[in-house]
């Protein structure tokens, strides 16, 4: 992990196209302000970690409703 320091109205750039800059402190919290094109997606770690999960848990959701469905329609092929 790349730990820098920061006044207030300084900035970081990440890559070509993303500046993460200081807008506010206020004892232990800091205001961050980004700037990205709008196809790259930003997003708090907490809601980044939900969306993740839940990514997860509808992949495999999918992957069981698929077998299911495979067997439904084996079982019906066969019963013809």
């Amino acid at each position: 992990m790349l730990v820098l320091t920061r006044k207030l109205g300084e900035s970081i750039v990440i890559g070509n196209n993303v500046r993460v800059t200081v807008l506010e402190m206020q004892g232990k919290q800091v205001r961050l302000g980004i700037e990205a094109p709008p196809e790259v997606p930003v997003h708090r770690g907490e809601v980044y970690e939900r969306i993740e999960a839940e990514n997860r848990l509808a992949a495999e959701t999918a992957h069981t409703d698929l077998k299911v469905l495979q067997q439904a329609w084996k079982q019906k092929g066969t019963g013809d």
